[in-house]
């Protein structure tokens, strides 16, 4: 009866915390979990680190030069400038000759996409470095401060 209650208490935490995160973590826009994925899938191939495929000088894949001022005299990404930011204006832009990506390309960001990079740009647009040059950190192990006695063990 004891391990029945509990199971069911332990299950019961799992499914009232949801998947573990805070309102936080869903308000926070990261770079390697949000905005690397969709850069990568829709972006890269015209923006990228290929020189020979880039397009209009405009290299998104480095923070550096995302937010270098283009021959155009706009700039790609000017963090927590949304109004400032050309790639904000071009993933939401009206004239096809404008909106990116384009359709020729044949890629479309979702409206989840658009929002993500979106709060990202008004976040700071901060990059992060990709995650294999990040050290990994052991996480901190909790100590056990009390011990179930023997009887309850059972």
């Amino acid at each position: 009866m004891n391990r029945l209650f509990v199971a069911l208490s332990g299950v019961l935490l799992l499914v009232a915390s949801g998947t573990g995160s805070s309102a936080d973590d869903k308000a926070r826009v990261e770079f390697n979990r949000d905005i690397r994925p969709i850069l990568s899938d829709n972006c890269f191939a015209c923006h990228g680190p290929d020189e020979k495929t880039r397009q209009a000088g405009l290299r998104l894949d480095i923070a550096e030069h995302a937010r270098t001022k283009l021959a155009s005299g706009s700039t790609a990404l000017v963090p927590g400038k949304l109004g400032e930011s050309e790639l904000a204006r071009r993933i939401v832009a009206v004239d096809p000759s404008e909106h990116m990506p384009p359709a020729d390309s044949g890629k479309r960001l979702t409206a989840r996409q658009i929002e993500l990079l979106k709060r990202w740009i008004e976040q700071g647009a901060e990059y992060q470095p990709h995650w294999s040059f990040v050290t990994p950190k052991r996480p901190v192990v909790l100590q056990v401060t009390q011990r179930v006695p023997s009887a309850e063990r059972r």
